[in-house]
């Protein structure tokens, strides 16, 4: 045996490193495939039809955030007011389509009741994100002053009712059908390809890796810092707001209260499953509806298998904590 030759004990060792690594690189869908072969095995009516659409229901909302979510921790930062931004979406859009405004102008009513909310939410990113870029504030703290407000908000302008509705242009976004499949999961793709797009091929998206990545040599090198971080804050409020348009229309209800509660823990779960650094520098959009789609099969396989909804948030807890330690694995 030649001096460079291994020894098959050393073969052994390189062999059991590289399915480590390949584990921690593709940890995302080998858990997506356990969790599918799992249901498959032992959860009834899985492979139902109805089943299906019920989980790319539920999904959707959890995907969109997720996406937005991850560009703002692309930057180093975290957004905690995404449920409450949900429900201020949520909360205006039956009061604009149910309006007299609405009444003498259907179409233009169901128009703005789409785009008011989304242009609301996007204003509360650029409120996050100001904060974060022009005052300095922590993204924990200054994006928690909406957290708090923004649920707030959205219960006054309802005086804390449930509103409730029937209107079949706009319950379309959560209960239509484009081939057969629900409405909102192709709207989850296209967002997902253009947020991709914008990540990977424009001069935005390497500022924001950029920036992640090292913000100071970033500003060194002449990248516009604040613009861009104000950037991810309103796409991520954005998204947000679609998000709780989604919940509303699904529902055909508005409940300022309960709309994207706790969603906050969903959306940051999904991205950092699906690869984003809570440290900053990655943007990986298809990875954050792959983890989307985990934390969505996680919380059916419990429920589906008679498992308590409070025990599903502490699975979620722990996938976080896995995902964060696997990530040491993916550091480049």
């Amino acid at each position: 045996m030649s001096a460079t030759e291994a020894s098959p004990a050393e073969k052994g060792v390189l062999q059991i490193e590289s399915l480590m690594g390949f584990a921690k690189r593709n940890g995302g869908l080998i858990a997506l495939i356990a969790i599918i072969l799992f249901n498959i095995a032992f959860t009834p009516n899985f492979l139902h039809p109805q089943t299906f659409f019920v989980n790319i229901s539920q999904v959707a909302t959890i995907a969109v955030v997720a996406v937005g979510m991850t560009l703002v921790i692309a930057t180093g930062g975290i957004d905690l007011s995404v449920g409450a931004v949900m429900a201020l979406a949520g909360a205006l859009a039956p009061l604009i389509f149910t309006s007299s405004f609405a009444e003498a102008y259907p179409m233009l009513g169901l128009a703005a009741a789409f785009v008011v909310p989304v242009l609301v939410a996007l204003l509360c990113g650029l409120f996050n994100g100001s904060l974060v870029s022009f005052l300095n504030v922590q993204p924990i703290i200054a994006t928690l002053i909406l957290f708090i407000s923004g649920r707030g908000i959205a219960q006054v302008l309802t005086n804390g009712n449930l509103q409730t509705f029937s209107h079949k242009g706009f319950s379309y976004l959560g209960t239509g059908k484009i081939l057969g499949l629900p409405f909102q999961g192709w709207l989850v793709i296209a967002i997902a390809c253009v947020i991709w797009w914008l990540v990977h091929r424009s001069l935005f998206g390497r500022y924001l890796l950029a920036i992640g990545g090292n913000e100071t040599a970033a500003r060194l090198a002449g990248a516009p810092v604040r613009r861009v971080k104000i950037g991810a804050y309103v796409l991520c409020a954005g998204l947000a707001g679609i998000a709780g348009l989604i919940v509303v229309a699904i529902n055909s209800a508005s409940d300022a209260a309960r709309i994207g509660n706790l969603m906050e823990l969903d959306a940051i779960a999904a991205a950092v499953v699906g690869g984003a650094l809570l440290q900053g520098g990655r943007a990986p959009i298809f990875g954050a509806i792959l983890g989307a789609v985990i934390i969505q099969l996680v919380k059916y396989t419990l429920l589906a298998n008679g498992v308590a909804d409070e025990v599903a948030l502490v699975a979620k807890a722990g996938i976080i904590i896995a995902a964060v330690y696997l990530q040491q694995g993916r550091k480049e």
